[in-house]
């Protein structure tokens, strides 16, 4: 029996952004977005032979990063979804359908705390039914009102809150999410409602209260929080020295600003980038620009800084590992950093996914002393907080 999990991660969420403003699943927690453990959860599971995901057209770029921490070996290629969830579900299981599954689970990708258990357990209903949800038993009293004031208090017995995964036959479900779709019947808020309105029946599978579904930036923080717990704070520096050559401009931070001069590299010659990007690495024991990017490679060459800088970020994060803030300082005689500053901050705060109040960058004069002061060059060095998994 052949078992695909299909995680839906096409949404916008609107009521929870990630700290750069995208969709919730792909915000960090822990170190990691939340799409990457959700598809670390169900690629991990032994009984799960293949993930796919459905995700928004303009989110390949995001996912992909997400797919290099998501345990990718199980990882298909990605649907694109619809304009409703129930859309991008149907879109998914059509991706599915050019090689079928036997069983297919159909799970959100806000939820990344979902239990190797509860999987097993939805997958275990289906041997005696065309579907199965998880689900959390009503326990708080429940009222219904209306303009503000109750109405009545309605029964709690028998009633059970739907979470995610929902499994079903595969044909089954495709079949009924194409009837729902050729009849334009597009309010089902779940796939298990489309099951039932097909007269598939569905059981129910006793959850756990810790498959929470994100749904606010207060989840964010709250989850972002209680996962920092198992970090271990790393601090890495980073230091970096160009002399002058001729020319008319310098790198610094990712900016180009107009000078006497330019800084003489095999790349653009950032110190503040080549310093930083030490940093980071040097909190994480991985080495040095100069062992990863080596000047004697011709590739090289007049490379954007940057690139070695979101590298660095990279190696962060296959690690689970996660920015805290960085603090960088300039020592130059000319030219001014301070007009460029808010610039610079905005670049590096967008590759380190960091706000502005994390990116710290400082100038300073050597007082005419040595060569900096002398003007013959430009020196940066740099320090990074990095939190790593424990475990």
């Amino acid at each position: 029996m052949r078992i695909a999990a299909l995680i839906v991660a096409a949404g916008r969420g609107t009521r929870a952004a990630s700290p750069g403003g995208g969709p919730k699943q792909y915000a960090i927690i822990g170190g990691k977005s939340v799409l990457a453990r959700t598809m670390a959860a169900f690629a991990g599971h032994p009984g799960i032979d293949e993930v796919k995901v459905v995700i928004h057209a303009d989110d390949r770029e995001l996912y992909e990063q997400s797919a290099a921490d998501g345990r990718a070996a199980k990882l298909t290629e990605p649907a694109i979804g619809g304009p409703t969830r129930q859309a991008s579900v149907l879109r998914g299981l059509e991706a599915l359908a050019a090689s079928p599954p036997d069983i297919v689970l159909i799970h959100d990708a806000a939820r990344p705390f979902v239990s190797g258990k509860t999987i097993s357990n939805v997958i275990a209903a289906l041997n005696d039914k065309p579907g199965a949800l998880a689900a959390l038993a009503v326990t708080d009293t429940l009222k219904r009102a209306s303009e503000g004031i109750v109405t009545e208090t309605v029964a709690r017995a028998g009633l059970w809150r739907a979470q995610t995964p929902q499994g079903f036959h595969f044909l089954p479900i495709l079949a009924a999410h194409r009837k729902a779709a050729e009849n334009g019947v597009d309010t089902f808020t779940d796939d298990a409602s489309i099951a039932e309105w097909a007269g598939l029946d569905v059981a129910i599978v006793e959850d756990s209260n810790s498959n929470i579904k994100i749904t606010t930036a207060e989840d964010l923080e709250v989850v972002d929080r209680q996962l920092s717990l198992t970090l271990e704070p790393r601090i890495g520096s980073g230091f970096d020295v160009h002399r002058f050559c001729d020319g008319d401009h310098v790198w610094l931070g990712g900016i180009k600003i107009p000078h006497t001069h330019k800084l003489e590299g095999h790349s653009d010659a950032d110190v503040v980038l080549h310093a930083l990007t030490d940093a980071l690495l040097g909190a994480i024991g991985d080495g040095d620009i100069g062992q990863h990017f080596p000047p004697s490679d011709p590739k090289w060459k007049g490379a954007a800084s940057i690139l070695f800088l979101e590298d660095a970020v990279r190696r962060v994060r296959e690690r689970g590992g996660r920015i805290g803030n960085v603090d960088i300082t300039v020592l130059a005689e000319a030219p001014r950093v301070g007009p460029h500053r808010d610039a610079m901050q905005a670049l590096i705060g967008g590759a380190l996914g960091l706000s502005a109040d994390r990116v710290g960058i400082k100038a300073t004069t050597t007082e005419q002393m040595g060569f900096t002061g002398r003007r013959e060059g430009i020196a940066a060095m740099a320090t990074a907080m990095v939190f790593i998994p424990t475990e």
